[in-house]
């Protein structure tokens, strides 16, 4: 899993050139992302810890890394994080191990980042 600066200039980066191409069902597609995390009856912290837990199971380290950050963003505590994981180990079973690993690793550094850069946010949508 790469690092919290070059995940997120990656990110933003490559989905700028892909929304720059016009494409209909693509930019139908990140606004629906988008707008499910939006608090509704579930408030966006646990949207976002759902949106982990499957990305686990999926085993998709860039949604990983997402979710982790947007999680944080919306308050999850350390606790929360694990108990994330351990239904994701559940439900994926052994296989999410190695990406339970780097999220934990990611996790490590978003918080060493938070006490650096205390106000530092990185908001976004769309995986």
């Amino acid at each position: 899993m790469a690092d919290y600066d070059e995940f997120t200039r990656f990110r933003q980066r490559l989905n700028e050139k892909i929304l720059a191409q016009g494409n209909l069902g693509i930019k139908r597609f990140f606004a629906l992302d988008e707008q499910a995390y939006q608090p509704g009856v579930l408030d966006a912290k646990t949207k976002e810890l759902m949106g982990l837990t499957a990305s686990l199971v999926l085993r998709c380290d860039d949604c990983i890394a997402y979710h982790l950050i947007q999680a944080k963003e919306a308050g999850a505590k350390k606790e929360e994080f694990f108990e994330t994981f351990n239904i994701a180990l559940i439900v994926g079973g052994s296989i999410v191990i190695p990406h339970l690993r780097r999220a934990v690793d990611f996790l490590e550094e978003l918080d060493r980042r938070l006490e650096k850069f205390p106000n530092s946010e990185g908001k976004g949508s769309a995986h």
